[in-house]
């Protein structure tokens, strides 16, 4: 058997030495023509794999001896006439495969659509109809061609398979040039209570190419300890083929099971670093998630509980809530509404505290109307918390809104929580000179002449609480202070405090005007893939390092919200892979290789 499968090898070889060419002599003794690579029978359309005029030679006499008697003209006119034929044939079999290649892509392309929008899988169907209909109209003599174009549930379902793979291969390639990675984890449940675990990447290769996408989604069926999102995190590097020395970076929710120093996945991780001789990456907790718990010290429950209740007694009753608003149309409020406060949504109690402030003369006017009292709407005291209370929230919601979006650098995320701490103090200084220039709210109150005085005491020490709050829970961002600062501004860095690494490379550059006149902070990434890698390699390297770095999991967060549309309680059975494969590609931002994908298919018209 063995020497069978040499000999077999043997012969292919010789086949590929002896690079045989078709003759055209051969068209005319065995009415042959080439085909790409073989040779077509013009006669029966049969092909020969081989140019080799021993198989042409033994076909023509077995299949068609009858054409032995032709000779001369007769012979040449046939052969014209046959080639004529098949050619004929070639240019509508090309034609009608040109035309079904058009309708694999284009199913491709509106699969891709779906799958962006969160649409499901029915929908292509829904589309078809709407297309055909369009065509009848428009261009009835095209409406075959749209007919042709395949869009039923089951296409739909492959071809988002098949785009997601291909993504998915394309993030691979990208992630064997990465010189550091970070990952951005949170872990939440869909519809069916089934634990979904998103696993997001940003790498960056030499060059300073930055790529955020999608690394995984992990579907947890059993616990989700810190060992069980531990070992997802494992698969994932295996799947992606990263390396642990280039791990720069974790930015996780906060939750126990993900930041626990012993039997959390932090700590598993510390502990698969230290085995290796690695030191350990950097950690973030979600900045967005630390900015919300401090908001939660200025409760001022005098303040939420009276809004709460004016907000709900209009509106939990149909008819209340249309009066009201019928009220409002005819005072032309600035607002046609209040809103109810979720405490879960991030900006809720900003812009329910907001509206009810600009709404407060009429809520006040509607519920006396209504038999409905309620003596804080008129007490100075209770109106000067509201008031404060609004613009600080404010400040808040913007600063969140500032730390929310894609692709944000660590550095610029750190400018902000330094920039509020700065303003803070601000506040406090002002409050107390009743100086009311920064607090909107509390100014127009002020314009009031109140009958009670400003509370300087009580809102001085809401700010300073808000104040220690900020200190404790962005600690552990103060203390990469120093890489973050040298990262955002190299030419701001004291040469002093910076690694001894990266000192005399910190005075070449510090000193070079024409550095100096390139830097601008709003292109960092730009700058220093500039720089010469033999002049400043180990500040590049850490450039490389530093713009890998997730401030938060907004992106985890915005992904959950698609998840729960497109795993909806209509589409509960949706499985994990095409979860997966869907947010994939409404997510990335790379482009699946639709011209490829055809290429592999086998394209048929739909019916």
């Amino acid at each position: 058997m063995a020497c069978r499968k040499v000999r077999e090898i043997g012969e292919v070889r010789k086949i590929d030495r002896e690079c045989r060419v078709f003759k055209e002599q051969w068209t005319n003794d065995y009415f042959f023509v080439p085909w790409k690579d073989r040779a077509v029978c013009m006669i029966c359309k049969e092909n020969v794999a081989v140019f080799k005029e021993y198989n042409l030679r033994r076909h023509h006499e077995t299949m068609h001896k009858e054409y032995a008697s032709l000779s001369g003209l007769a012979r040449d006119d046939k052969i014209r006439r046959l080639k004529g034929e098949l050619a004929a044939q070639q240019d509508a079999f090309l034609r009608q495969s040109r035309v079904n290649q058009a309708a694999v892509r284009a199913s491709f392309k509106v699969a891709h659509l779906l799958a962006a929008h969160s649409k499901p899988f029915t929908d292509g169907e829904f589309g078809k109809a709407v297309m055909l209909a369009v065509a009848e109209e428009v261009c009835p003599d095209k409406k075959d061609a749209f007919n042709a174009v395949s869009l039923s549930a089951q296409t739909m379902t492959r071809r988002i398979e098949d785009m997601g793979g291909n993504v998915f291969d394309q993030l691979r390639e990208r992630a064997s040039e990465f010189k550091f990675f970070a990952l951005a984890m949170d872990e939440s449940n869909d519809v069916q209570d089934t634990a979904q675990l998103l696993i997001f990447i940003r790498g960056v290769n030499t060059r300073f190419e930055v790529s955020e996408e999608l690394a995984s989604l992990r579907s947890l069926k059993g616990t989700t300890t810190g060992e069980d999102l531990f070992v997802e995190v494992c698969k994932t590097m295996g799947e992606l083929g990263l390396q642990w020395s280039n791990f720069a970076s974790l930015t996780t929710d906060g939750a126990p099971s993900m930041v626990g120093a012993t039997r959390g996945l932090v700590g598993r991780l510390n502990g698969e670093f230290e085995e290796r001789g690695l030191a350990p990456p950097i950690q973030v907790h979600c900045l967005i998630h630390q900015q919300a718990l401090c908001c939660k010290v200025l409760k001022w429950a005098s303040v939420m509980k009276v809004v709460v209740h004016c907000v709900n007694f209009i509106r939990k009753n149909g008819l209340k809530h249309r009066q009201f608003q019928a009220f409002l149309s005819e005072l032309e409020s600035a607002h046609q509404d209040v809103l109810y406060y979720t405490e879960i949504r991030w900006l809720s109690r900003g812009k329910v505290l907001r509206r009810f402030y600009d709404l407060l003369p009429e809520i006040n006017t509607f519920l006396q109307s209504k038999g409905e009292t309620v003596r804080e709407l008129t007490e100075p005291e209770w109106k000067w918390d509201l008031a404060f209370l609004t613009d600080v929230t404010e400040m808040l919601n913007h600063l969140n809104l500032q730390l929310q979006g894609k692709g944000n650098l660590i550095s610029d995320m750190y400018s902000h929580i330094k920039a509020f701490e700065v303003k803070l103090q601000l506040l406090v200084r002002q409050v107390q000179k009743l100086d009311f220039t920064h607090l909107p709210a509390t100014q127009s109150h002020c314009a009031e002449k109140p009958a009670a005085p400003f509370p300087v005491a009580k809102c001085k020490d809401a700010l300073e609480m808000l104040q220690r709050e900020f200190s404790v829970r962005f600690r552990e961002l103060h203390v990469n202070n120093k890489e973050i600062r040298l990262f955002q501004n190299p030419f701001a860095t004291d040469i002093d405090d910076a690694l001894p690494s990266l000192q005399f490379e910190l005075a070449e550059l510090q000193n070079c005007d024409v550095l100096k006149d390139a830097f601008k902070p709003d292109c960092l990434i730009q700058f220093y893939a500039a720089l010469a890698e033999g002049t400043y390699p180990n500040i590049k390297q850490h450039a490389l390092k530093m713009c890998t770095v997730f401030g938060s999991t907004y992106i985890c967060e915005q992904t959950f919200s698609r998840m729960k549309q497109i795993k909806n309680p209509t589409r509960n059975r949706l499985s994990d892979e095409h979860l997966h494969h869907n947010l994939r590609l409404a997510t990335t931002r790379l482009h699946p290789d639709i011209g490829l994908l055809t290429s592999q298919k086998q394209a048929h018209s739909s019916h």
